[in-house]
């Protein structure tokens, strides 16, 4: 479809100037063509002795110099592997420094990271690892209930009789080494620290920058997999360009400044963690504040209050969950300023509570995807409360956005229609899935599949989505992936899944269920068949089994109808969002 916004060089558009729903961010400032390497370099010369890394939990306390130090020995470390530009290295770990270290020594010599979700179970955890081609992965022993190496032995059970890093697995065959966490050897596995020891004795800082001077900013560097509609995951393939740059505006639009210090109990495998907190603390030389290896409110409200934290990421369940901690007045939160909620839609009057009661008079709500790098949309520190409380804010420098009817035409301001973005910020594209790439880019702009309105300041609100995907607790999740899942089980005949409100999560999975004749199942033999196969926020919460779908004319499934049911009938109610 030919573009129906030529980009003005003349200046932007923030808010839309001829009635119709579109908006082109600022020019100013230019874009970066760094690379991560060289993007860490500029701010280790900045403020060398500021500090940069703060590992709570792990007793991990580096500056800026510290941290870049151990960066390149991790390089030199996997390149000593063998691992070169273009490389898929693995990384599956709750918030640990090993998490930090692997994504920027991995970019360091180009190669590109592949981020596994924790919750990843044993069939999402093989198709993640065949389908982007990792050679290697840096895997914790375990995260809470799901016992990593023990699922990598399960998978690569060849493990046991493999020389570290000569690993020929039938089932991951392109899989060669697996580096675990700590110190304790294990049949088959490098450990965390002899790959590190291997790096401090081979290191060649002059190597590494030879690496790097043969990098472009528009080289893939990350792989992140979002759920997908088909039964598998899709791996939003990003550039340095993307991350770097989304970053520096991120941190732009809170203004923060090496004097800062961020909080961050965000998961790093996601987005969030990854670009808007970390990335965004390198653009500013701000120290980064990891309070646990897995959000915990006290432990959080803890780092803000002893770390004297000016800065605080989160999820709404996240803010929602330190309001109301028992002790929350027991925590110092003056030092809080700024921060960014996002990653799901955000309750209005949760915002409120956290900007009176916790201190952050200028936090902002940011909205994007991790196709889009992620952030397309941030509100200012300086906008009016109403503005921050009710809208996702205003586009992004060197952005364009638009919403658009069903025939991909502007629609009037104010208008309800699906929001398309274009920029830098666009994926490269779904990692070995070109048709995908196709469905979801066109003519550059990225088909968000996000129900939106833009007013006559610029402004952005997510009124909802065109597809059926759910968001709970700031997992984006796929009902198609989950169906297809239980499809599988011999008793099921067909089978629904759709979200419902949820006061804590913002939505709930729940699964319609049709059995095969003469078979009988229960709630719980259901959630039995999903435990440790599919990641614990897919399996449905509820599950109804019914004789038959409801269905048009035309013999499509309703799900809106199922839904309207189960609000109904268990008293539900959608919370107010921005």
């Amino acid at each position: 479809m030919a573009t129906q916004h030529a980009v003005d060089q003349r200046g932007a558009r923030i808010a839309p100037s001829d009635g119709l729903s579109y908006v082109r961010g600022e020019t100013d400032p230019p874009l970066s063509e760094a690379t991560i390497g060289e993007f860490l370099r500029t701010t280790v010369e900045r403020f060398p002795d500021r500090p940069a890394v703060v590992f709570r939990e792990q007793g991990i306390r580096w500056t800026w110099r510290e941290f870049a130090e151990e960066v390149d020995v991790l390089a030199a470390g996997f390149t000593e592997l063998g691992i070169a530009r273009g490389d898929r290295v693995g990384i599956w770990s709750p918030n640990r420094v090993e998490w930090l270290m692997t994504q920027f020594a991995t970019a360091r010599i180009g190669a590109i990271l592949v981020n596994v979700n924790p919750a990843y179970r044993l069939t999402e955890l093989e198709y993640a690892l065949n389908k982007s081609g990792c050679t290697a992965i840096v895997a914790a022993e375990r995260f809470k209930t799901s016992m990593y190496l023990d699922m990598l032995r399960a998978l690569a059970p060849e493990l046991a009789d493999s020389e570290p890093g000569q690993l020929h697995a039938a089932r991951l065959p392109e899989l060669r080494t697996v580096v675990r966490m700590g110190d304790t050897p294990a049949p088959g596995m490098l450990t965390f620290c002899e790959l590190v020891e291997k790096g401090r004795v081979a290191l060649d800082t002059a190597a590494l920058d030879a690496i790097g001077a043969t990098l472009s900013a528009g080289d893939a560097i990350n792989i992140q997999f979002t759920s997908g509609t088909t039964g598998h995951p899709k791996g939003a393939t990003l550039t340095h360009r993307n991350v770097v740059n989304n970053a520096r505006y991120i941190a732009r639009a809170m203004r923060l400044t090496e004097n800062d210090s961020l909080c961050i109990p965000v998961p790093l495998y996601h987005c969030f963690g990854m670009v808007l907190s970390v990335l965004a603390c390198v653009s500013a030389g701000a120290t980064m504040v990891f309070p646990a290896e897995a959000f915990d409110p006290g432990a959080t409200l803890a780092a803000v209050s002893e770390e004297r934290c000016t800065a605080l990421h989160g999820v709404p369940t996240m803010f929602i969950a330190e309001l109301d901690h028992p002790d929350f007045d027991r925590f110092d939160l003056t030092a809080l300023r700024t921060g960014i909620m996002a990653g799901s839609p955000c309750p209005i009057e949760t915002m409120k509570r956290v900007v009176a009661r916790m201190h952050l008079s200028e936090i902002t709500i940011a909205y994007g995807m991790t196709e889009t790098s992620p952030v397309s949309f941030q509100s200012a520190t300086t906008d009016p409360l109403d503005k921050r409380t009710s809208t996702v804010g205003r586009i992004q420098p060197h952005l364009e956005a638009k919403v658009v009817d069903p025939e991909g035409r502007t629609v009037p301001v104010g208008t309800i229609g699906e929001l398309w973005t274009r920029g830098y910020s666009v994926m490269r594209g779904y990692w070995d899935d070109d048709a995908r790439t196709r469905e979801a880019i066109q003519d550059g702009w990225m088909h968000t599949g996000d129900l939106a309105t833009i007013d006559a300041e610029g402004y952005c609100n997510i009124v909802g989505r065109l597809k059926d995907m759910l968001i709970r607790g700031g997992e984006n999740i796929y009902p198609r992936e989950i169906e297809e899942f239980l499809f599988q089980h011999p008793k099921i005949q067909s089978v629904q899944v759709f979200g419902v409100p949820d006061a804590k999560y913002g939505e709930e999975v729940c699964a319609w269920v049709t059995l095969r004749s003469g078979e009988q199942m229960t709630e719980d033999e259901l959630r039995e068949y999903c435990q440790g196969r599919i990641a614990h926020y897919k399996v449905p919460r509820y599950v109804r089994f019914v004789d038959e779908m409801p269905m048009t004319v035309t013999g499509k499934v309703q799900k809106f109808v199922m839904r309207e049911r189960m609000v109904e009938e268990l008293g539900l109610a959608s919370p107010k969002t921005c």
